[in-house]
């Protein structure tokens, strides 16, 4: 199974395709997308769409893992990322790829085993479930990867498998 891991943003979208055999997991690739500063949200989302769809024409993924929409204080940027998230949700979904969601406690439990941690103890764990020599960079290309691992561990589930799991929790 080959996943892309989406972390969902305006500025820059992380991105990390992994494959899956079994009990294990190797990197394929990951990046980012960026949108220049500056530039109006209605050609920002439309460089996102358009790079999206040529990014799963190359690595032809099978699933869609993307990280659900968090925010703290600042509702103006989460606002913006909403509408880049949908964007990513809508491109996947005309592209006929499955898409699982997983907040960002779910995606540290899956990877760390404890849904409270540093993003320094997720990236670690990155490289060593990987095997990898550092990290990857830059940290939003570092949370896609996270994200796909976070599916990777879940998609292997029991309870996945003897339930009939939805593959896009947004309906």
């Amino acid at each position: 199974m080959r996943i892309l891991g989406i972390d969902p943003g305006i500025a820059t979208v992380g991105f990390g395709v992994v494959d899956v055999e079994k009990s294990r997991q190797k990197l394929v690739t990951c990046g980012v997308i960026t949108t220049p500063a500056k530039t109006p949200l209605s050609s920002r989302l439309d460089r996102i769409q358009r790079d999206l769809n040529e990014l799963i024409a190359q690595v032809q993924p099978d699933v869609v893992a993307m990280e659900e929409l968090f925010f703290n204080t600042n509702i103006t940027t989460g606002i913006s990322v909403a509408h880049g998230r949908g964007v990513l949700l809508l491109t996947c979904y005309q592209a006929g790829l499955p898409i699982y969601e997983y907040t960002p406690l779910q995606v540290k439990q899956a990877v760390v085993g404890y849904g409270r941690a540093e993003k320094k103890q997720v990236m670690d764990m990155v490289r060593r479930i990987l095997n990898l020599k550092a990290a990857p960079k830059p940290d939003d290309a570092a949370d896609a990867v996270a994200i796909a691992l976070c599916h990777a561990r879940s998609s292997t589930s029991l309870l996945t498998k003897e339930t009939r799991f939805d593959p896009c929790s947004t309906t």
